[in-house]
């Protein structure tokens, strides 16, 4: 990859959460593997008065708590630190603008990263355009929440869409940066022997489970108004679903890969208020254990103010893809809170043989393909073969292949998904960034199902910390004579 012209990357909130724990590590470890051009220059912009000098220690510390310490060396850290400025400014003044637009030179590409809340994204690309720091070439990097509803998010998509064009926005999901996510092409498209099987002939039913140990992390203002359906259904579950089961692009083009996710949100079927009772569970966590250690249910969290929140921190849905491909197919979908371990995977569950020659030998768990996506990468087939033994003549058992990307690769790590995204953005390439048909079809899909649960009055339903969620996700799941898979 080579970058063709010099580029100035800014990043507005860089002292923020997301900038310390994601962006400036993504950003190091590019350097260290000489894939960051030397004509790339990092301007950090934050409200905190500070000199170039202090950032850059302070960034230093950061570092050291988010890194092993074998990745700091002194050598790439002091080279990585001439890349980098700082600037204090506040965001709604325009005036702060004129000081950073004399920062800027005309013939560089200036790729602006928006990490700050989505409510600040017009003002800040109303002030660069009003200074002139936006020309053709430049870029804007936004970060997620697109809104919290197809309204929403068309005024921000117009607003933005005012002083960039579209070409030039890039809106992120950070789960389309994971090395896992990515293979699902190579797996579904590289591979006949997949690829022939991948359809309602052979698959039985497919879950898409990402689950989280962690509680919401000092954010309870925020989260309470939003909700685990907004915060991870509408973007990473929706878009699992589409790398899944979206039909072959014509090829890898941006326009190619978004097109076919676009008919296949229009494919998913509305979850109703004639249908959202069977069809959509919400949980809220309650007191429990975590790793041995208590901790407190939602409505205890730090900075909770209301006792009586109907905010779901737990959601598992049946959804179908009314297409050929998918007709019958159920999609289960699962997302939670302080959940029992941190797992983000796919199970592909095959259909059982219509026809078994090995009667009571066969084990009774039918073949699965699992796509872990957290932790330990990698993809799993699980397979019938014949147990080693003289005893029972072909009498079978469960056998596991198993494709570790960590183990089996040359890398020292698996690249966290924000480097692959730096990459691309830096390149000009948009395949792995989400178009504004992709955001409002899926608000669309999920306004449909906030309103029926709104309509129905459902409330939501408790579960302890450390669990696997309300026992009403399995219902869900079960009344179809079928079960979560666990591992």
């Amino acid at each position: 990859m080579q970058m063709t012209n010099d580029t100035d990357l800014i990043i507005f909130g860089a002292a923020g959460d997301l900038a310390n724990r994601k962006l400036f590590p993504a950003l190091y470890r590019l350097h260290c593997a000489g894939l960051l051009e030397e004509n790339v220059r990092i301007m950090a912009l934050a409200r905190a008065e500070l000199s170039t000098d202090d950032f850059v220690q302070g960034l230093l510390k950061s570092l050291r708590q988010m890194l092993d310490t074998s990745e700091l060396d002194d050598v790439q850290w002091q080279a990585f630190s001439r890349r980098l400025h700082y600037l204090s400014m506040d965001f709604g003044e325009q005036a702060h603008y004129a000081n950073f637009n004399q920062w800027l030179q005309s013939q560089r590409v200036a790729i602006y990263y928006l990490a700050t809340p989505p409510s600040l994204f017009g003002s800040i690309c109303g002030h660069l355009h009003s200074t002139g720091c936006v020309d053709d070439r430049a870029r804007v990097v936004l970060e997620k929440p697109i809104g919290q509803d197809l309204v929403s998010s068309r005024h921000v998509n117009d607003t933005v869409g005012g002083y960039f064009d579209e070409r030039n926005i890039y809106r992120i999901d950070h789960y389309l940066g994971k090395e896992t996510v990515q293979n699902l092409l190579a797996l579904r498209f590289a591979n006949r022997v997949i690829n022939s099987q991948w359809d309602n002939s052979c698959i039985d039913h497919v879950q898409i489970t990402a689950a989280e140990t962690v509680g919401i992390e000092g954010r309870w203002g925020y989260y309470d108004s939003v909700g685990q359906l907004r915060d991870m259904v509408q973007n990473h579950l929706l878009q699992l679903l589409c790398m899944v089961a979206m039909e072959p692009p014509n090829s890898l083009e941006a326009d190619e890969i978004r097109a076919e996710k676009v008919k296949l949100l229009r494919a998913l079927r509305p979850i109703t208020s004639e249908t959202v009772l069977e069809s959509a569970i919400r949980g809220q966590y309650s007191a429990g254990w975590i790793k041995d250690q208590p901790v407190v249910g939602y409505m205890q969290e730090e900075g909770s103010q209301d006792s009586s929140s109907n905010t779901e921190t737990f959601v598992a849905l049946r959804a179908y893809v009314d297409n050929w491909r998918w007709a019958g197919v159920p999609f289960y979908l699962r997302t939670g809170k302080r959940m029992r371990e941190k797992v983000t995977q796919v199970v592909i569950a095959y259909k059982d043989n219509p026809h078994t020659i090995f009667p009571g030998r066969q084990p009774t768990v039918g073949n699965k393909l699992v796509i872990r996506l957290q932790p330990n990468e990698g993809i799993q087939l699980e397979m019938v073969s014949k147990k080693q033994s003289l005893k029972e003549p072909l009498s079978l058992e469960k056998q596991v292949l198993n494709l570790d990307f960590f183990a089996d690769a040359s890398e020292s790590r698996i690249a966290d998904a924000y480097e692959r995204l730096f990459l691309e953005v830096i390149n000009g390439n948009q395949w792995l960034f989400v178009s504004r048909d992709e955001i409002e079809v899926s608000w669309r899909w999920c306004d449909s199902l906030l309103d029926a649960w709104q309509d129905k009055d459902v409330a939501v339903k408790p579960y302890g910390a450390g669990s696997s969620g309300p026992s009403k996700a399995e219902i869900l799941i079960e009344k179809d004579q079928r079960s979560w898979y666990e591992g």
